[in-house]
């Protein structure tokens, strides 16, 4: 993927990004992510064999938040899918942008729906926070478009338009922006000079790990289950539609079982910086689950994900062990989201 210049110009300290998305509307560079077009009457329906979401039946305008599957029913990626007139905008993260490329090159004929990557020629912003419509609206002049949660409309900003998609990455109110990237500077100046904060990834990152939403080659991979993660809780599972590769395993442990080990939230008390890998133990030492992500928040101080036993409630405090054991603090379990 061609490298795509920061449309962002000197971004604030995380300290002051963070106190934007959470009181005001931060605005980060999104477009180090993979975007994806796919063309034809036929998209919908082979994207819809290869997501665990409903696509086939997506109207213009409408989105869904989705997971693409081994054959086992492991993640190998989540993506954000847009139904437009013409076509299906699909987003995916950096690092899960190998696998799932290479699993559309396996499984997609061409002749059925001809599909592009279009990462270099296609920017992304993202807009979080509770200011962020009123930042949008100005920004346009008309008042930002009443959306719900993965629905996208045009819009146009700085004379660009642009496809404005309604997002809970970061469990505030947010937007994610795509437009031509030759065309993302006018677009992010109209942006801040409209009252959004240009900043990093690092506060953005402190809010998705607030808000529970797991993040792929951090907290889920290819050994991970859809279910052990949440991704059922955060709308990217259906139960009632067709056939789609992994399906087998996430309907039988959604109807005739469960998983040993979910996505919980972890709060260090002693605020001591935690690797990921980190195991987690009970008193006994018998193995508790493993840390993923960790960040230091500004409200909550240091805090984490973990994937953890199932039958570990919330308000048990464990051990996390690193370095052969050298290294260790405590953590105490929490239900997602934390500020729940």
């Amino acid at each position: 993927m061609t490298h795509v210049i920061s449309p962002l110009a000197s971004p604030v300290p995380v300290e002051q990004a963070y106190t934007a998305l959470r009181e005001g509307a931060l605005l980060v560079d999104l477009s180090q992510g993979s975007r994806g077009v796919f063309h034809g009457p036929k998209a919908a329906s082979v994207l819809n064999g290869l997501v665990t979401n409903e696509v086939a039946s997506l109207a213009p305008g409408e989105g869904v938040y989705a997971a693409a599957l081994t054959p086992k029913g492991k993640v190998l990626a989540d993506v954000r899918i847009l139904r437009r007139d013409d076509d299906l905008l699909v987003d995916v993260s950096a690092a899960a942008a190998a696998g799932w490329w290479a699993m559309i090159r396996k499984y997609v004929n061409p002749r059925l729906s001809r599909f592009e990557d279009v990462s270099s020629s296609l920017g992304a912003l993202g807009l979080f926070g509770p200011g962020a419509a009123m930042a949008l609206g100005a920004a346009a002049g008309q008042g930002a478009p009443e959306l719900a949660v993965h629905a996208h409309a045009p819009l146009l900003l700085a004379g660009v338009i642009t496809t404005v998609a309604r997002v809970s990455d970061a469990g505030v109110p947010g937007f994610v922006l795509y437009a031509p990237s030759e065309a993302m500077v006018v677009v992010a100046q109209g942006l801040v000079a409209a009252g959004a904060v240009p900043g990093g990834l690092d506060a953005l990152e402190i809010a998705r790990v607030e808000a529970g939403r797991p993040a792929w080659g951090v907290d889920m991979d290819e050994t991970t289950l859809t279910q052990e993660v949440r991704l059922d809780e955060l709308d990217a599972v259906s139960y009632s539609k067709g056939c789609y590769t992994g399906q087998e395993t996430v309907a039988r442990l959604h109807f005739r079982g469960h998983v040993n080990r979910l996505l919980r939230g972890l709060l260090f008390p002693g605020g001591a910086p935690v690797p990921r890998g980190a195991a987690l133990q009970r008193p006994d030492a018998t193995a508790a689950g493993e840390v993923r992500s960790t960040v230091r928040s500004p409200r909550l101080g240091a805090i984490g994900l973990g994937l953890v036993r199932r039958e570990v409630e919330p308000g048990t405090t464990l051990t996390a062990r690193w370095n052969d054991g050298r290294d260790e603090a405590q953590a105490t379990v929490v239900a997602l989201p934390f500020d729940e």
